[in-house]
């Protein structure tokens, strides 16, 4: 097994090309601790099909997910360092994520199109997905923006969003009865046009230090409401990512750590 993270975002990564790992929720769970290795994802690579590397993706609470932008970047760096070669396509629940390795260890990937209709995101409901009220922030925070991209989001922009206590409000929205897949959960403040800053609370993995998926669905949201350009930065406590906003697909661009390989207990 190997251990990578993108900006502090950390996984596991299990390599099942060769040989058949299966991991009980209870193992995850019980891996994913902070005690014992500790991780947001652990990531499963399967064997090569179609030029894709498929993988399965869990959070640390045992239950699968569609998308992880900084741990799909991971995968594409560990597999060009292996092969030596500069592109890697890698096979989520829901896409093809085609990467490019664009630096000494920086990965850019198409993450694909951003969904917006409400029984794509999913909601529970028809409502207006760029304007979601949920009943105990409202007064507070607003109205939310609500996408799609491999797993839902839901992004409020604020003044400060280090002010807010993500810890308390995170697990409230995450499991609000709107979202039948539950939702990831972004407060996100405009530095400037290009720049925006963010906390966010993941679901099924809690608060983040980095989520690449959140970052191009806020990235993506500030776009749709005029409120940044169609190239922005997103920051996060370790660094940014960069995201590209102006085709339909969206495009991330940022930095992973070195591939440190570990033994895993079972």
């Amino acid at each position: 097994a190997f251990k990578m993270d993108g900006l502090g975002n950390d996984f596991v990564i299990i390599d099942r090309r060769k040989k058949e790992v299966n991991l009980s929720k209870e193992q995850i769970v019980k891996i994913g601790n902070r005690n014992n290795v500790g991780f947001d994802q652990i990531i499963f690579i399967e064997k090569k099909f179609d030029n894709a590397f498929p993988i399965k993706i869990y959070n640390s609470d045992g239950v699968e997910v569609g998308a992880c932008g900084n741990g799909s970047r991971c995968v594409a760096y560990l597999i060009s360092k292996e092969n030596n070669q500069k592109k890697v396509s890698i096979k989520t629940a829901e896409r093809v994520l085609d990467a490019e390795i664009v630096g000494e260890k920086n990965v850019k990937i198409n993450m694909g199109k951003p969904k917006f209709n409400w029984n794509e995101i999913p909601l529970s409901k028809e409502m207006n997905t760029e304007y979601v009220g949920i009943d105990f922030i409202k007064e507070d925070f607003g109205h939310g923006f609500c996408l799609n991209i491999g797993n839902p989001h839901i992004i409020y922009f604020v003044s400060d969003c280090s002010k807010i206590n993500i810890k308390e409000l995170g697990p409230k929205i995450e499991n609000y009865k709107i979202f039948p897949e539950r939702v990831n959960v972004t407060f996100a403040e405009l530095l400037d046009k290009e720049n925006i800053k963010v906390n966010v609370w993941e679901r099924g993995a809690g608060q983040t230090k980095a989520c690449g998926t959140a970052a191009c669905a806020t990235a993506r949201a500030a776009c749709s409401l005029g409120l940044a350009n169609v190239n922005s930065n997103v920051h996060f406590k370790y660094g940014s990512l960069q995201i590209y906003c102006e085709t339909d697909d969206i495009f991330m661009t940022g930095p992973v750590s070195e591939v440190k390989k570990i033994n895993l207990k079972i």
